[in-house]
């Protein structure tokens, strides 16, 4: 079993320690730590240590469209991110509505070894709303799935939504929704506002968001079950979680990184890169959302890493696909907008972007701390660093970055799933 000695590290933050890695956990914590024999050495002074980075909201894409990512290539991409354990959701082709799909991508992921894959399962056949997919049988499989989603499309339906909650209750699941009205954003193509009246483009009006999310707290308080806001987007819905938590209701939410930074001012470009669902909001909106993260009513930071292929976003505005690629440069952006501004500590970064995400999808291994005896899940990060994005060097396949040439903070310079570098010196090893 290998050793590693990562010394002079600064564990979320605090002072400079040393950490001993023997096999697949943590040996020793402290400061002074002797090298055993044969141990590879770390100088890391200056560098934050912090748990592997858990993303609940992963598109994988494979099965169907390996032509926008794999399971592999995805997650390199992740582990070069930082991220140890990524939660792949469901609308793939086949959707990730049965056992069978789900064991899949959850063997894809053990084959690939650069990070933990823990497939999200669809809430409805076909993510078609209508009939509940085979919640027990998935959470039964190898998988042991316990998020599930729909996500790309809304469960709008309210007597099923209810239903797959009452369902998921059983087993400690949880419903991650999708919230958007879909009567309300036909024929969207950005946020709903000065700017789209502008530049003539269909609106995405934040009350399609708030209205479900309003729906599903209340929903799941009647049932006394678990309901996730994925990539929750505007002021509104802050206030509205806010309420549901103050109630005492078992409600999480989770924001992206671009929505932390972005604003729907980007789309006068008409590039399509920055055309994403739910869309980029304004600026007094991202304003919200990091205090919301910083407060805690907002739980943890997903990336809704969304790959496509160079023809679904080199094409005109109304065309072009929704989404953008987000799991290399989310820690950046975090260290952009939510440290660099003073809103988070490391700790807390830890806490958004580790603990709190594994505690939602109860994953078992990650989002632990760095201690004697824990798992060595591990990203070792340098703050100091600043480098203009380049996505040629993406591990990704496909290359629909929103920050392409911006310069943006931090570098993930190593990762380690269960003591095994995935990362070395900010390389794939």
């Amino acid at each position: 079993m290998s050793k590693i000695l990562i010394r002079g590290a600064r564990i979320l933050g605090g002072e400079p320690q040393d950490v001993l890695i023997d096999g697949e956990t943590v040996a020793e914590v402290g400061t002074g730590i002797k090298a055993p024999d044969g141990a590879t050495v770390i100088e890391a002074a200056g560098q934050i240590l912090l748990p592997g980075l858990v993303d609940l909201h992963t598109h994988l894409r494979e099965p169907g469209r390996e032509d926008s990512e794999t399971v592999l290539t995805g997650t390199k991409a992740a582990a070069a991110g930082g991220f140890t354990a990524v939660h792949a959701m469901a609308n793939t082709f086949p959707v990730a509505d049965t056992a069978g799909v789900v064991e899949q991508v959850w063997r894809l992921g053990k084959e690939s070894g650069y990070c933990d894959v823990q497939p999200v399962g669809a809430v409805t056949v076909g993510l078609e709303g209508k009939k509940l997919a085979e919640l027990g049988a998935m959470h039964d499989s190898a998988a042991g799935v316990k998020v599930f989603s729909d996500d790309g499309k809304c469960v709008d339906d309210a007597v099923i939504m209810r239903r797959a909650l009452e369902y998921v209750k059983a087993f400690d699941g949880v419903v991650a929704q999708h919230a958007q009205e879909p009567r309300l954003t036909e024929g969207a193509q950005m946020n709903e506002g000065i700017v789209s009246a502008e530049l003539g483009l269909g609106g995405w009006p934040a009350v399609a968001e708030e209205s479900i999310i309003a729906r599903d707290v209340l929903l799941a308080a009647h049932v006394g079950s678990r309901v996730h806001i994925c990539h929750l987007s505007t002021a509104g819905s802050v206030e509205i979680v806010r309420w549901a938590k103050s109630k005492g209701w078992n409600v999480t939410a989770e924001v992206t990184p671009h929505h932390l930074l972005l604003t729907d001012e980007l789309v006068r470009t008409y590039n399509p890169v920055y055309k994403v669902n739910p869309p980029l909001r304004t600026e007094a909106d991202v304003m919200a959302l990091r205090e919301a993260l910083a407060d805690g009513t907002i739980d943890c930071v997903a990336t809704d890493h969304a790959p496509h292929p160079h023809e679904d976003k080199d094409c005109e505005w109304a065309a072009a696909a929704m989404g953008m690629v987000g799991l290399e440069t989310a820690l950046s952006v975090v260290q952009q907008t939510m440290v660099d501004t003073g809103l988070l500590d490391w700790a807390g970064v830890a806490d958004r972007m580790s603990f709190r995400p594994a505690a939602i999808g109860r994953l078992e291994g990650h989002g632990r701390p760095v201690s004697a005896g824990e798992p060595a899940n591990l990203t070792l990060v340098d703050p100091a660093y600043r480098g203009a994005v380049d996505p040629a060097g993406f591990a990704s396949r496909s290359r629909n970055t929103p920050y392409e040439g911006r310069e943006l903070p931090g570098r993930v310079t190593h990762t380690f799933l269960r003591g095994r570098a995935t990362v070395v010196d900010g390389k794939l090893a």
